[in-house]
């Protein structure tokens, strides 16, 4: 969460507790030092508001006000996409999931739906693409909303003039990122491992298995392979470090040539280079810990801080 983000979230609790807002920050401060810096000023606040006696969930929030550990998320988006319905089976009893993504003026988020009245919506149509609405009593899980049985969906006639349709990236520390998470980062390149090679479908894009005779994809068949790249750093912003990983059409915005040349050289040039990382924080099955997945990377405008900061005085 922004800081502009997170001082309308001050901003709730003072209305509706009676209290200054300088009282306020002043208690979520001390929450965070208590539990140790385990938690976020986010999740601080969310557990002071409670401690006041404030319900934050029974308003309607703005999506980029939605944060994780929010148990009744009441919002009011337009439905920008549509995944297909999923059926599966759990405990031996059929079941069906929906995906889709809402957004409003400042921010759009993943929107998981579990009750078969809600889905029903989706699959007759009576919901789709461009219908604006209304969400009530949903919680989060990570950065996603899921609506089970005890939840609203329906239509409504809200109109937004504007929508956030790219996906936005909040700025965190790194000691702050939690699965899910579309962060943004300023760090350092503290380790840089060697980039390793594969060969995937050019049509589907997923891997193949190499034959005496060729290439297999299991849906495609016999194919003409791409060979892809992937590259691994690790990444320091002062608060803690993360491994990271960069695919093919990425390592060019790191000044590495994707067709395998790598030398000491140009690892030189990366180690201990300063920029800016946006990306998607995921759970690394193999190490069964949190991994970065960059998807952009940005030179440091000194300029455009130093505005910044002269801005915020």
């Amino acid at each position: 969460m922004s800081n502009g983000n997170f001082q309308s979230l001050i901003e709730k609790i003072s209305r509706s507790s009676g209290l200054k807002e300088e009282e306020i920050a002043e208690k979520i401060n001390l929450k965070q030092q208590k539990i140790s810096g385990m938690i976020s000023r986010e999740g601080a606040a969310q557990i002071i508001a409670a401690e006041l006696g404030v319900s934050l969930e029974n308003e309607k929030s703005k999506i980029i006000e939605i944060v994780p550990g929010m148990r009744r998320v009441n919002v009011v988006g337009n439905v920008i996409n549509i995944s297909p319905v999923r059926s599966f089976v759990r405990n031996g009893q059929a079941s069906k999931v929906a995906n889709i993504v809402i957004a409003d003026d400042t921010s759009n988020i993943k929107v998981v739906l579990w009750d078969a009245n809600h889905i029903e919506l989706i699959e007759t149509g009576k919901i789709s693409v461009g219908t604006s609405v209304e969400i009530s009593n949903g919680s989060t899980r990570g950065n996603e909303i899921h609506l089970g049985s005890f939840s609203e969906f329906r239509q409504s006639s809200e109109t937004f003039s504007s929508l956030m349709t790219k996906k936005v990236f909040k700025e965190k520390n790194i000691s702050d990122f939690e699965i899910s998470d579309n962060a943004k980062t300023r760090a350092f390149v503290v380790q840089v491992f060697e980039p390793k090679f594969f060969n995937v479908c050019g049509e589907c894009k997923k891997s193949v298995v190499s034959e005496a005779d060729g290439f297999v994809c299991k849906e495609h068949g016999k194919v003409v392979p791409e060979r892809r790249a992937l590259m691994n750093i690790v990444l320091d912003d002062g608060t803690e470090t993360i491994r990271t990983v960069l695919f093919h059409e990425k390592l060019g915005q790191m000044g590495v040539s994707a067709d395998g040349e790598f030398s000491a050289q140009k690892k030189q040039e990366i180690l201990g280079k300063e920029m800016i990382f946006y990306g998607n924080v995921k759970t690394n099955k193999f190490f069964n810990n949190p991994e970065f997945v960059i998807e952009e990377v940005e030179e440091i405008n000194v300029d455009e801080i130093l505005n910044r900061l002269e801005n915020e005085k």
